[in-house]
Order: C-alpha cells, then structure tokens, then sequence
C-alpha cells in the first residue's frame, strides 16, 4: 500500500494505490454524510458494485449505472446523475463516487462541479489509463461532437482510491491504453522512467504486480507534482498534453469510442515525435525508441489512413491550447523533456500531418 498528496493546500487529497482498498477503513473517511451517490457504468457494475456496497454499509447509497462508451459521455448521459440526485433528493454533503474508468470519472467529477454549485466526490479508478492519469487532476467534463473535453470544470476529488487488484478484469487492449499515458510520463519529465519501461513492459503487459504498482506509483508522483505546481493548466501541466492535440482530434474524427483514448493519444505522440524531430529537437534514433516502445505496448503508431491534413488542421483548430488563434503543441526536446510552444515550423507541421518521410 502506498500514499501520495495531491498538495493543493486545503485542498489536498490523497491518492492511495495497493490491493484491496475497495474496503469501508479508506473510503468512509472520505464521505460528509449518510448520503452517497454511487456512479458506474454496465461493464464495471457487475464486477466491483457488491464490493462498494459491502464497503459502505451504514449509508444511504444510489446508484447510477451509465452506458459503458465514449460515446455517451455528453450532456444528455450527464443528465442522468442530475436526474438521480434529484429524485433521491440528495442535499450538498452528499458525495459522489465514481467508480469506473476515464468516462465515469470525468463525468462523475463534472456533475459534482455542478450539483449545488459544489459537493465532494471520490475517485476509484477501475481502468489503467484513469489510474495513472485521468482520476488525478481535477479536470471533468463531456465531450461535444465538434470536440473532445471541450465543456467540463476543474474540480478536484477529496480521494483517490487506485486499487490495482481490479486490473486483473481489464482487458489486454485497455491496459495497453493505459500504458500509453504511463509512457508519456517518462517522455516528458522522466528519462530514466522511460528506460525503465523499455526494460519492463513485457512485465507490465503480463500483469506483473510490482511492475503495475511501480508504473502506476511513479506516473501519480509526476502528475501529482504538474498539479501542485499548476492547477489548473496555465503552464507547466499543460505539458500531460503531449500527442493530445493530435490524439483528440483522432478520436472526434474517428467518433467517440471508434479509438480508444490510449490509442489515439499513441498514434498523436509519434505524431508529435515526428515534429520534433523536424524541428531539431530529438533525434532520429530518439524517433525509433519512441515507436518501438508503443509498438512493444501494442498500440497504433499512426494515425487513420482517412484523416487529411485539412481535417487534421480542422479539428486541431479548436483545441483547447489555441492561444490568441495561434496552435500551441507540446513537443519533445530530448525524451524526458518537453515544451508547450507556438513556435514550430509549419511547413514542418503540414509534412507530419502528410505523413512524409
């Protein structure tokens, strides 16, 4: 069992990774009242909802069980919490929980931003990706159909419970997601994290436990340490958005739920790699390293066969780095180093977007 900080003054939370935490002794320090809200999705409620309910004997527990996808994670599924929340008249010490992967967490988290203008919620992450990642943060939202993440709010949890033991249910391509965002990690604050991973991922994908924790405990520490330092993305976090501009508009192009995020985010990295080294950057070689490693996690190194460079300059257009109606992307340079910049050759761009060599 390991404990980090999420240190935001009186606003810190703790992020709690090791097996077997569903239990009452974690979560229920966490919970304001009688009333708790509790938020899954179809796949997830079969395997952990009993195990929650064990765990919070004593409360008032709801429930709402969202279609599994991102596909549904708009306004109108978000409306179905709101919906809850009323029926069952849930006051503002209510909490809610969010149990589930990156859809029920951000939506989880934003429909708590809303609720009476505030109310706490609790992270458990049931997913890789929203492990390492997504659950940590504060950032909520839904998705619109001309873009990704585009309505939401910065709110934080009061707790982050990572079980790693649920994991053993994920399927190979989900945790293949989720060690996309653990490889962004080391490309862009850690060298030796991602030498580590170059070592280690035939034991990440077979699920080794000490090679999980250590993944999952490392990638909690950086981020944790991005949000200390910039809540809510004015500068240095901004840099969690590497392959992200190009991933996001993969995933709009694509339709939600076609790519997962993991993949796309994959496919956006090389993408950024690639600009990188045309800039000057990052060399050839570093290029190599980048793919062999996210080919070696089975995720895609390329974007669709069907996305232009006009769609790509489209979708891309509205990201949410745009500056003054100037495009800012964070690359790479040297691997464990990144930058938010505006400042990249456009020609340079457009042969990335063409996929030239």
């Amino acid at each position: 069992m390991q404990t980090l900080t999420v240190d935001l003054g009186d606003r810190s939370y703790p992020i709690t990774i090791g097996t077997g935490v569903l239990r009452q002794e974690f979560i229920a320090p966490y919970i304001r009242s009688k009333q708790v809200m509790l938020v899954t999705n179809e796949t997830v409620a079969p395997l952990y909802r009993n195990t929650v309910y064990e765990a919070l004997q004593g409360f008032q527990v709801d429930e709402v069980v969202l279609p599994d996808g991102e596909a549904y994670k708009d306004l109108t599924h978000l409306n179905l919490i709101f919906d809850q929340l009323l029926h069952k008249r849930h006051n503002r010490t209510t909490t809610l929980i969010a149990l589930g992967g990156g859809v029920v967490g951000d939506m989880t988290g934003f429909a708590a931003a809303c609720y009476q203008r505030g109310v706490n919620f609790i992270q458990i992450p049931t997913t890789l990706l929203s492990q390492v990642d997504s659950s940590v943060g504060g950032k909520t939202g839904v998705n619109h159909p001309a873009g990704k993440n585009m309505i939401g709010a910065f709110h934080q949890p009061v707790a982050v419970l990572a079980d790693t033991q649920v994991l053993n249910t994920l399927p190979d391509v989900e945790l293949s997601a989720g060690i996309a965002e653990v490889i962004k990690y080391g490309l862009i604050y850690d060298e030796n994290f991602f030498a580590w991973l170059e070592s280690n991922m035939q034991a990440l994908r077979q699920r080794d436990p000490n090679a999980i924790a250590y993944a999952i405990y490392r990638s909690c520490e950086i981020k944790a340490e991005m949000v200390r330092l910039d809540e809510r993305e004015s500068g240095v976090r901004a840099l969690l958005n590497l392959g992200h501009t190009f991933g996001h508009a993969i995933e709009t192009h694509a339709g939600y739920g076609q790519w997962l995020h993991g993949q796309a985010v994959a496919a956006g990295t090389m993408m950024a790699a690639d600009l990188s080294c045309r800039m000057g950057w990052i060399t050839a070689a570093d290029v190599v390293r980048i793919e062999q490693l996210f080919k070696a996690a089975d995720l895609p190194v390329k974007p669709p066969s069907d996305m232009t460079p006009d769609r790509f300059s489209e979708l891309m257009s509205i990201d949410k780095k745009v500056m003054d109606g100037k495009l800012r992307l964070v690359l790479m340079q040297r691997i464990g180093q990144a930058i938010v910049t505006d400042q990249f050759d456009q020609a340079a761009l457009m042969q990335t977007l063409q996929g030239q060599s």
